[in-house]
């Protein structure tokens, strides 16, 4: 502690800070002095590092565009459709799935004659794909492979191919196919000098995609020149004879054929004149930060008073009004006391208020659980049986509880409500239609909505319109009045249909209390229930002011 005391006194903050200037700016100088001696013989070596980095981080943009583009291939070749020769529905799936990107599919046969592109309309005549050699020589490796540029005769645009080879047939090879322009979006210069250009680069030596000032077209022959440069996996190339004073960084994309490129001018400062510079304006400099550090200090002070005396009378319990500095922060900080004094009573009366929201919910869940408990019970034979079945039902509680927690409590869409119960079984997804204006409902209404919702799915996945791929769940609900008056109502439809024949049951149990007596008592409504043969159909007509929260 003595030595501390001797290098750190006690002493003013004005001391501290004009002593923490001096200590900075001297360091600093001396340093700078010697990084300068140096930097001239180090700015070439690190340009060349950098320039080879930057087309080494260009690669792996072009390699993440190239590898999606292979799982995607590989995605679609386990597709059933394809598997089954379905190519309709096989080119539906695939142009609804790609609608949003600019990639296209085409399919192939080993002659290269194409059997559908997303480009065109299912049927559509069309000839060979335009770039046999490349289809050859991927059906000759084996493997996924990227494709010169080449003008597409589907297109008419300069395009490239990702081919993945199948031993099916007749789909012998799956293309993704890309304009070339639609690739420039990922070969930028952001991050580079003014000036310097960027391309992508194919087996054959010509553009793929380019931006920057050279403007090279895609299909463009690239230098010749300097291809035979590019040995190594990634470098620069410098030559005053064919590039004056320019730098050429390359790099292979691994795993391809292809090459990235940037190139530009070498900008060259003047060191020595930065170096004058800097010793005779630093010397200035440091004798105005250190009466500056004197300034700042002086302020600083008074607003630390200021602000500690807020503290002092906020810890002693008053509601303390907010002082006016000219320091922003300070004044941030005082405001936020002020605050702080004036919302810690409102914050007690909060806190009284959420301990005893918290044992109403939970009185209410435990009732609820109970009577489930109780009434699953009475109904099971085993105690296999009524484990599984209290789980099947909590799981469903969860749910709904889960969505009102992550709302505070204050209602949930009934939109999501319907998604989170009815997309728990992932295999049924496509097969449930989901119609209806949405609103907010009540936390009650969540959960008691979410009860009905999931017992509903659970039966048709065991027995209904859900068990088997053809079956077709409608649910929907809407307006049987005008929502406006205080009476109207609302009403639910579950409809099923496709499924095995349905025979109504001999007894009623839990499930059947949920959406049939419970549903009508928790939203003073009306539930009816057709046991059809066709499906069951579950209408449940309620007051709209039960459900949705004001």
């Amino acid at each position: 502690m003595k030595i501390v005391a001797l290098f750190f006194p006690k002493a003013s903050i004005g001391t501290y800070l004009v002593a923490m200037a001096v200590a900075i700016a001297l360091p600093i100088f001396a340093f700078v002095t010697l990084l300068l001696l140096q930097l001239e013989d180090n700015q070439r070596s690190t340009l060349r590092r950098e320039t080879a980095q930057d087309a080494l981080a260009l690669s792996r943009i072009i390699d993440r565009q190239l590898q999606d583009m292979a799982t995607t291939l590989r995605l679609l070749s386990s597709s059933p459709e394809l598997e089954n020769g379905n190519l309709a529905s096989f080119h539906e799936r695939t142009e609804t799935a790609l609608r949003d990107n600019t990639l296209f599919v085409i399919a192939v046969d080993r002659t290269g004659q194409q059997l559908l592109n997303t480009r065109r309309a299912f049927g559509t005549p069309l000839g060979k794909t335009a770039n046999i050699p490349a289809l050859e020589a991927v059906m000759a490796s084996g493997r996924i492979e990227a494709s010169d540029v080449f003008r597409g005769r589907t297109s008419g645009e300069w395009v490239y191919n990702v081919t993945l080879p199948r031993k099916n047939d007749p789909v012998a090879a799956l293309i993704i196919t890309q304009n070339a322009t639609d690739l420039r979006k990922l070969v930028t210069t952001e991050g580079l000098a003014p000036g310097w250009s960027a391309a992508v680069i194919d087996q054959s030596g010509h553009v793929v995609a380019a931006t920057g000032p050279a403007n090279l077209e895609p299909g463009t022959p690239f230098d010749p020149r300097i291809l035979p440069a590019f040995t190594a996996s990634r470098g620069v190339f410098q030559d005053e004879t064919i590039l004056p004073h320019m730098l050429l960084g390359y790099a292979r994309i691994p795993g391809w054929s292809w090459k990235t490129v940037i190139w530009g001018p070498i900008a060259q400062a003047s060191i020595l004149s930065t170096w004058r510079f800097l010793i005779i304006g630093g010397v200035a400099l440091v004798l105005v930060a250190v009466l500056g550090a004197y300034a700042v200090a002086r302020q600083v002070r008074t607003t630390i008073r200021d602000i500690a005396d807020m503290a002092n009378r906020m810890g002693e319990g008053h509601i303390v009004s907010p002082v006016e500095t000219s320091v922003i922060e300070a004044n941030q900080v005082a405001i936020a006391l002020s605050n702080a004094s004036f919302d810690r009573s409102q914050t007690e009366d909060r806190l009284r208020f959420v301990m005893h929201e918290l044992v109403h919910r939970t009185k209410n869940l435990l009732t609820l659980a109970q009577a489930m408990m109780r009434q699953l019970a009475k109904q099971s034979d085993s105690v296999e049986t009524f484990r599984a079945a209290v789980a099947d039902r909590l799981e469903g509680l969860v749910r709904s509880i889960e969505l009102l927690t992550s709302e505070q409590w204050g209602g949930v869409s009934l939109r999501r409500v319907v998604d989170i119960h009815l997309h728990a079984f992932p295999q049924s997804r496509e097969q449930i239609d989901i119609s209806g204006e949405d609103f907010v409902l009540k936390p009650d209404a969540v959960q008691n909505l979410g009860l009905a919702l999931h017992e509903l799915a659970t039966n048709s996945v065991k027995y209904g319109a859900l068990s088997v791929p053809q079956g077709r769940v409608r649910f929907e609900w809407r307006d049987v009045s005008e929502k406006d008056k205080p009476d109207a109502l609302l009403r639910f439809t579950w409809e099923e249909r496709g499924g095995p024949p349905v025979t109504e049951p001999s007894r009623s149990g839990f499930g059947t209390t949920v959406i049939k007596a419970h549903a009508a008592s928790a939203f003073r409504g009306t539930v009816e229930i057709d046991f059809r043969p066709e499906g069951l159909l579950w209408v449940l007509t309620a007051q709209r002011a039960t459900l949705e929260r004001e």
